[in-house]
């Protein structure tokens, strides 16, 4: 069966100084997709949005599979430029607002219902022109995931769709028919769905 496997990207260094879209991922968050990798024999396409931390995931599975790396500009996560950088309590806040109120800029965020049409069209666009047959690998992020979920099972847009605190896991969605059949995964957890064929 060919997959979709949409993967949240794993911890990343906070830095007040540098804007969101440039963090790295840290250490930890390094290993994890350096691991998560080698769990992923079936992947034959790898892509990524063109935030920093989504990159740096998607070049790590990119040398282990010995494949590239396209990057898609239209799935990077929700834009919160208009405030940049917040505490963690002021982001979880603003993030709740984001999901409640998913029709509405709040505080200049891009509105969740955007955010929802732009990755899942970027998405289907990108699976209908990939040619290599076999499942492909997003490395993305967990706000637009959370979307995502909600599109896949066609409920409305809320929080209860967002992954768990920390990063690093994964949406398994069957093609063709676009049916989600695992998610949200823990990177960890994620060598169970396949056989030693790299099939699930």
């Amino acid at each position: 069966m060919r997959q979709l496997i949409y993967i949240s990207h794993a911890e990343v260094d906070i830095d007040p100084a540098v804007p969101v879209p440039d963090w790295r991922l840290s250490a930890r968050g390094r290993s994890r997709h350096a691991r998560f990798a080698e769990r992923c024999p079936g992947v034959t396409s790898i892509y990524c949005s063109n935030e920093r931390k989504a990159r740096d995931g998607a070049e790590i599975m990119a040398a282990t599979l010995e494949l590239d790396v396209q990057v898609i500009d239209a799935l990077h996560e929700n834009d919160r430029s208009a405030t940049g950088y917040l505490p963690p309590e002021a982001f979880e806040r603003m993030a709740d607002a984001f999901f409640a109120r998913p029709e509405d800029s709040v505080e200049g965020w891009e509105r969740a219902v955007d955010a929802q049409a732009r990755v899942t069209r970027a998405l289907r666009r990108l699976v209908a022109q990939d040619d290599r047959g076999g499942s492909i690998a997003v490395i993305g992020h967990g706000g637009v995931g959370a979307l995502l979920r909600a599109q896949l099972l066609g409920q409305p847009i809320d929080r209860s769709h967002d992954q768990p605190a920390g990063g690093g896991n994964v949406l398994r969605i069957a093609l063709p028919d676009w049916s989600l059949v695992e998610g949200w995964t823990p990177m960890e957890q994620f060598r169970s769905v396949w056989d030693e064929r790299g099939e699930p």
